[in-house]
């Protein structure tokens, strides 16, 4: 069964251990840029957006890739595969959840892949902010909600897009 993280926003404080623990999972290093995790700060109006792969039923990442290096792993996780990837940056443009970044050494997408199903993200939260959840009804709720409370935080209509 398909998992996905949710984010708490009532929990998250900002910290961004997430980001350092992604990257130090992934890169092996502590760089906040190049996390699969990121934690949109508006310091005007005092807001905190963390931003994750929803691993969406229907990708478009996944659709806008020319290459084909966004799919489905054993696991049905999906993720990118860096040898096939391009950088075209089709699949952030793509993406309207701000799921899916370039890294800034690379130059090649990357997005969350939940770690092998261990994610560090969560290891690191310590306020209990981020969670795996398995995509069923009551995942998908969660999902949903995490959605609409952040596109509302941004002061946006849910599937509204900001340009």
């Amino acid at each position: 069964m398909k998992s996905f993280l949710t984010i708490d926003l009532q929990k998250c404080t900002g910290c961004r251990n997430c980001e350092l623990a992604c990257s130090a999972e992934h890169t092996k290093s502590f760089n906040p840029r190049r996390s699969r995790i990121q934690i949109l700060k508006d310091e005007v109006r005092n807001l905190l957006v963390p931003m994750v792969c929803l691993q969406c039923e229907d990708p478009l990442c996944e659709q806008a890739c020319p290459n084909g290096a966004i799919s489905y792993n054993e696991k049905g996780v999906l993720v990118v595969d860096s040898e096939v990837c391009i950088g075209c940056m089709n699949c952030v443009t793509a993406c309207i959840y701000g799921g899916i970044e370039i890294d800034p050494k690379t130059l090649k997408a990357v997005k969350c892949d939940l770690c092998g199903g261990d994610p560090a993200c969560i290891k690191a939260c310590e306020y209990g902010a981020i969670s795996l959840v398995k995509a069923k009804e009551k995942g998908l709720r969660e999902r949903r909600k995490g959605i609409d409370i952040a596109y509302q935080t941004m002061g946006m209509k849910t599937g509204e897009v900001q340009e």
